[in-house]
């Protein structure tokens, strides 16, 4: 999805955006939260929750997640793989060059295509490690 930069970011929303292109652990909110509460003390979760969604309907932030599970942020808005555990739920980065698939219009119903979001799922190290 192209970012729609018609607009200003407040400070906020800049401090949000910057700490979360600082990381690839794609942070839950609350994670975003602690991370934000460094610089600006006051800031409070439900104004996080209400900058990430602001951001990701801008184009600026990805929103990782199936329906039903807790949200994960990406500061990475540019379309990439991500391998999501089944388990604990951590995501990362695919670490190596995928082609990412396109549909052609004539199988979209109609639709038009926004984004593209492929994700893997697996078993991390760390909980295959906790499984044995």
């Amino acid at each position: 999805m192209a970012s729609d930069m018609s607009f200003r970011l407040s400070k906020q929303r800049k401090v949000i955006l910057e700490e979360l292109q600082k990381v690839t652990s794609h942070p839950t909110a609350d994670e975003v939260f602690v991370m934000v509460r460094k610089i600006i003390p006051r800031i409070s979760l439900g104004t996080v929750y209400r900058n990430l969604e602001f951001l990701c309907t801008k184009g600026l932030v990805l929103k990782l997640g199936a329906p039903g599970e807790q949200k994960r942020f990406d500061g990475t808005p540019e379309p990439h793989p991500h391998i999501r555990c089944a388990v604990c739920t951590r995501v990362v980065d695919v670490e190596c060059e995928i082609e990412i698939p396109v549909i052609p219009d004539s199988c979209t119903s109609g639709y038009k295509i926004l984004n593209t979001n492929v994700e893997f799922v697996g078993i991390c190290p760390q909980c295959q490690q906790s499984q044995q």
